[in-house]
C-alpha cells in the first residue's frame, strides 16, 4: 500500500499536466506514493491523455470521472485512492522536489484522522508576475499572508496543494458533485469536515509552483462563475457569510478609484511604511471595482433564476 495518493483532476491540459507528472517523477525522500489522474467527464481527448500518463517512473493511473465537473474528478479520485492520505493538485502546479515528502513528513508527525496539511502555491519562476497577480495573492486567489503560525483555518483548504487523510474526506461525504460542481467546492468539503474536527495547518515548505498567467479580463469572467458557486454555498451554508459578495458590494459603493498606485506598485512592496500601504490600497481599490461589476451581475441574475428568488 503506498503512504500518499495524489488525485490530479484534468480537463484539456494534457501539456501541463504532463510536466505535473515530469516533476513528480523528481521527488526526493517521498517514499511509496501512487497518482490518480482524473479525466473530466468533458475530456474528448482520451489517447493524448493516456499518452502523457504512461511510461512513468511511479505508479500512475487515468481513471475517468462519471460526471462534468471538478467535484466529480476529485471524488472519483480519491474514492480509488489506496493510501489513506490524499493529495490534491491541480493539472497547472508543478509541485517543487521536495513537496511530496513535506506532505508526508507532516502527515507522519500529526498521524490523528483529522489534520490536513495545506502547502504553499506561488507563482511559476517562467512567468512574468503583474501588479494584478501580486493583488490576487492578498485574499482574492489565495490567502497565504495572513496565516500566522500553522493553523490555516477551514476556509484556506486550497485543493492546489492540500492533503487530508481519506477516512475523514469519507466521512464527510466527498465533494458536492451536484450544487458545486466548481468553485468552492473544496471549501465546501471543508466546511462539512471542520465539525468532524477538522484542522488545517500549513506547512511553507511543501511547494508548488502555478503555471497560469492571469490578467483583468480572465478574473472580469471568472468572477461571474464565483458569484453563482458563492451565492449556492451560502445557501448550503447560511452561517458563513458571502466572503466575495460583501467585499464587492462595498467596492461598488465606494467613489470611484483612479488607480494611481498601480504605476508605482511593481517596485513598492506592500510592507514599505507609509508609502507601500497607501500605493497598495490605492491598487486594492482599482482592483475590487474593477470586479465588483461582473460579480453583483452574475450574483443577482443567479438570484433572479432562483425558485425563491
Amino acid at each position: 500500500m503506498p503512504a500518499l495518493s495524489i488525485v490530479i483532476p484534468t480537463l484539456g491540459r494534457q501539456h501541463l499536466l504532463s510536466r505535473v507528472l515530469d516533476r513528480l517523477g523528481r521527488q526526493t525522500g517521498a517514499g511509496d506514493f501512487e497518482v490518480l489522474v482524473v479525466a473530466d467527464a468533458q475530456e474528448r481527448d482520451l489517447d493524448a491523455l493516456d499518452a502523457v500518463v504512461a511510461a512513468r517512473s511511479f505508479h500512475v493511473r487515468r481513471i475517468a470521472a462519471g460526471r462534468a465537473g471538478a467535484s466529480a474528478a476529485r471524488n472519483a479520485g480519491w474514492r480509488a485512492a489506496s493510501a489513506p492520505v490524499v493529495l490534491f493538485l491541480d493539472d497547472d502546479v508543478l509541485p517543487e522536489p521536495s513537496l511530496v515528502a513535506e506532505h508526508l513528513d507532516w502527515h507522519g508527525r500529526y498521524p490523528d484522522e483529522h489534520i490536513g496539511v495545506l502547502g504553499r502555491v506561488r507563482w511559476a519562476d517562467e512567468l512574468r508576475v503583474t501588479t494584478f497577480m501580486r493583488w490576487l495573492e492578498l485574499g482574492i486567489q489565495f490567502d497565504y499572508p495572513r496565516i500566522v503560525g500553522i493553523e490555516a483555518g477551514w476556509g484556506r483548504f486550497y485543493t492546489a496543494n492540500a492533503s487530508v487523510k481519506r477516512a475523514l474526506i469519507e466521512r464527510a461525504g466527498g465533494f458536492e458533485e451536484e450544487r458545486l460542481p466548481f468553485g468552492y467546492e473544496d471549501l465546501d468539503l471543508a466546511r462539512r469536515m471542520e465539525p468532524l474536527g477538522f484542522h488545517l495547518l500549513y506547512n511553507r515548505a511543501a511547494v508548488a509552483e502555478h503555471v497560469h498567467e492571469m490578467d483583468l479580463d480572465y478574473w472580469r469572467r471568472r468572477v461571474a462563475r464565483i458569484a453563482v458557486s458563492e451565492r449556492e454555498f451560502v445557501k448550503i451554508h447560511p452561517d458563513v457569510p458571502p466572503y466575495f459578495f460583501d467585499m464587492f458590494r462595498v467596492a461598488a459603493a465606494s467613489p470611484p478609484a483612479r488607480g494611481r498606485g498601480l504605476r508605482l506598485a511593481r517596485w513598492v512592496p506592500k510592507s514599505l511604511p507609509w508609502l507601500g500601504p497607501r500605493v497598495w490600497g490605492s491598487v486594492d481599490a482599482f482592483y475590487r471595482q474593477a470586479l465588483a461589476a461582473p460579480f453583483l451581475a452574475a450574483w443577482h441574475s443567479a438570484a433572479e433564476r432562483a425558485p425563491h428568488g
